[in-house]
Order: C-alpha cells, then sequence, then structure tokens
C-alpha cells in the first residue's frame, strides 16, 4: 500500500529506471516498515520542472502510505531518498522535494476493494 513516486526534469534511462524504481521501492518498505509485496515505485523522467526560477536537474518525491508515515519515519526517508537521487542522477538535495500524505484505509483500495 506505500507509494514512492519520482517525478524528475532529468532523462534516466530504461535500465537505470528500473533500477532506481527498485532501489525505491526498498528505502520505502524499510523506512516505512511494511511488506514490499505492497510497495508501488513509480518514476517518471523528462518532466518540465523548474525549482527556485530555474530549469536544471531536480525532483519531486511523493510518498503515500497507510500508517507507518511520521516526523522520525519521514525524516529518515527525506535523507535516504535525497541521498540516492544525488548519487544516481546528480540531482543535490536543494533542489527536491519531498511529500508525504498518511491515508485512512478507506481511501486507499487494491485488488478491486478498499483496505478499510
Amino acid at each position: 500500500m506505500p507509494l514512492i513516486q519520482v517525478e524528475t526534469s532529468c532523462e534516466v534511462d530504461g535500465a537505470k529506471k528500473e533500477s532506481l524504481a527498485g532501489t525505491l521501492s526498498k528505502l520505502a518498505a524499510e523506512g516505512i516498515g511494511k511488506p514490499e509485496q505492497y510497495v508501488m515505485a513509480c518514476v517518471y523522467d523528462k518532466v518540465t520542472m523548474t525549482m527556485s526560477g530555474a530549469a536544471g536537474p531536480t525532483a519531486l518525491v511523493t510518498i503515500k502510505s497507510i500508517g507507518g508515515l511520521g516526523k522520525s519515519v519521514n525524516q529518515v526517508l527525506a535523507q535516504h531518498v535525497s541521498a540516492l537521487l544525488q548519487k544516481e542522477l546528480a540531482i543535490p538535495p536543494s533542489r527536491v522535494y519531498l511529500t508525504f500524505t498518511e491515508l485512512t484505509a478507506v481511501n486507499w483500495a487494491w485488488n478491486g476493494k478498499t483496505f478499510g
């Protein structure tokens, strides 16, 4: 049920995109404390974006989950995801925004039914 989604202005080739999605999936599962079998990871590249009024390498990361998010978890995820994007895509952490959304089970569905 956790979702981690990255939108970036960078171009990411197919193999690297799959690898990045896999690493993000593991980070989300470990960080949130949910089984990876329920994590969805998405990477969207070549998104038209600016930050601080300027083009260049940047990213928006969206993390959603039913439970598991909170101040300490979010801080750790922010550090790890920002470090990963800097290492893999050369995006400075100062050009990465992350959002965290805690959802109720009735507002998330899978396999044709809601979790709550």
